[in-house]
């Protein structure tokens, strides 16, 4: 089986990594907007706290709708929200207002999530990890250069055409993405599914498989001290002993995008069964990515050393991630990620508004102890994972077990299994109704 063409997965990496971007123009504008708006140090956090919640609460509400709606036109839609959102936010008169046009902004720029469901659909079992990983690493490059986008845009014009020109981009992205994506229709048994039904088996799949809360946990803690780190860096920067303008944040952020790189290799592990060792490798890199930016908090170098390794920590475990929870239900993937990326962009907001309290609260130090935290709690769940695995070699069943649910004990996906189909209820009788909702 072949899998989709090169120009269409260049197509969606970009797509992600413009999209996303919305997310974090803030985190280094965060000292300009305090300046336009009289805010403290903690409100200004809110700003990425309110756009991430809203982002979790686009990825409960509207991502499941990926399996019943045709995935071109519900992409369409959600974009036209967005662009409505960033010219709101470009023009607010006060912080209030910009404040809701982020609400907004983050809810509907979900678009992404209803993006990588897609290339995983597209994708052979054999190379999905590669395509995702692809796929992420534009979302991810997104992320990380949009900060510097954000930055130098700003110190050239205003705050306020970083959004302006946002808009424009994504003006003409969804005009691309409406002429050139394939239409996917969904599945015959999801697109039955009323809204309710599909909100209540989106919950359903957190409680019948243990690998999808157990890698939405993983990623909840890591893109939590993401958050902290990005969110508090500007306050660093801009104060002794650097001093730094708006423009020279924004080359610091540069470093960050290296942290990319290692995206389409993490793919390349997931698809050879290297998923278990090497989300606790990364797991240990990140807590050193923040002893180092504690010991170097008075070198640029250290900093931005700290910050490609932080980034690609976090890039690891999340296409580890979703390999794994990909291989679940080939038939529900949207309401997979969709319980997946909530959980952790819960995680993130978190983790954003934490960092903002600990620089408050006791500046530099506090927040690298908050964020080496953060992995180290994600490693000991990691390790009693692990015993678990053990135990279970040593009993001599767990391969038979549940082996749709969790990784083996070598790391490695075992195939799903075939599904059972079994014969239908009549249309809208009882029987019907929670055979929907068990879906």
């Amino acid at each position: 089986m072949t899998g989709p063409p090169r120009r269409l997965i260049v197509l969606l990496a970009v797509a992600c990594g413009l999209t996303v971007a919305n997310l974090y123009y803030a985190q280094p504008l965060l000292s300009e907007l305090r300046q336009t708006f009289g805010i403290g140090a903690v409100a200004a956090g809110s700003l990425v706290t309110v756009s991430q919640l809203g982002y979790a609460a686009g990825l409960l509400l509207i991502v499941p709708l990926g399996d019943v709606i045709e995935k071109r036109r519900l992409a369409t839609v959600l974009l036209a929200l967005t662009i409505a959102g960033l010219v709101l936010a470009g023009l607010a008169p006060g912080f209030a207002v910009l404040l809701a046009a982020l609400l907004i902004v983050g809810t509907t720029l979900v678009v992404a999530q209803i993006l990588v469901p897609f290339a995983a659909d597209l994708a052979p079992d054999e190379s999905r990890g590669k395509v995702v990983g692809q796929v992420m690493s534009g979302l991810l490059t997104g992320i990380l250069l949009s900060r510097t986008f954000g930055s130098l845009l700003a110190d050239a014009t205003s705050w306020r055409v970083v959004y302006l020109t946002s808009a424009g981009l994504m003006t003409v992205l969804t005009l691309v993405l409406r002429r050139s994506l394939p239409r996917h229709a969904p599945g015959a048994d999801a697109a039955t599914l009323s809204y309710g039904l599909l909100l209540r088996s989106t919950a359903r799949l957190l409680r019948v498989h243990p690998a999808l809360r157990r890698r939405a946990l993983y990623q909840a803690a890591m893109f939590g001290a993401f958050s902290v780190f990005w969110t508090t860096i500007s306050y660093v920067l801009t104060s002794d002993p650097f001093h730094y303008s708006q423009w020279q944040v924004g080359l610091f952020a540069l470093a960050g995008a290296g942290g990319a790189l290692v995206a389409p290799l993490a793919g390349r592990w997931a698809d050879r069964g290297l998923v278990r060792p090497m989300t606790a490798v990364a797991f240990v890199t990140a807590a050193l990515a923040f002893g180092l930016a504690g010991v170097g908090r008075h070198s640029v170098i250290a900093l931005g050393a700290a910050a490609v390794l932080l980034d690609m920590a976090v890039q690891t475990t999340l296409i580890l991630g979703q390999q794994v929870i990909y291989r679940l239900d080939g038939q529900a993937r949207s309401r997979l990620n969709s319980a997946f990326m909530a959980t952790f962009f819960v995680g993130g907001a978190i983790g954003s508004q934490a960092g903002s309290y600990a620089y408050h609260a006791g500046g530099w130090t506090s927040v690298t102890l908050l964020g080496a935290a953060l992995p180290a709690l994600a490693l000991l769940y990691w390790t009693a994972e692990l015993r678990g695995v053990r135990h279970r070699a040593h009993n001599g069943h767990e391969a038979s077990k549940h082996s749709d649910a969790r990784e083996d004990h070598d790391g490695r996906l075992p195939p799903h299994p075939p599904a059972v189909t079994p014969s239908p209820p009549p249309p809208g009788s009882p029987e019907d109704d929670r055979a929907a909702a068990e879906r």
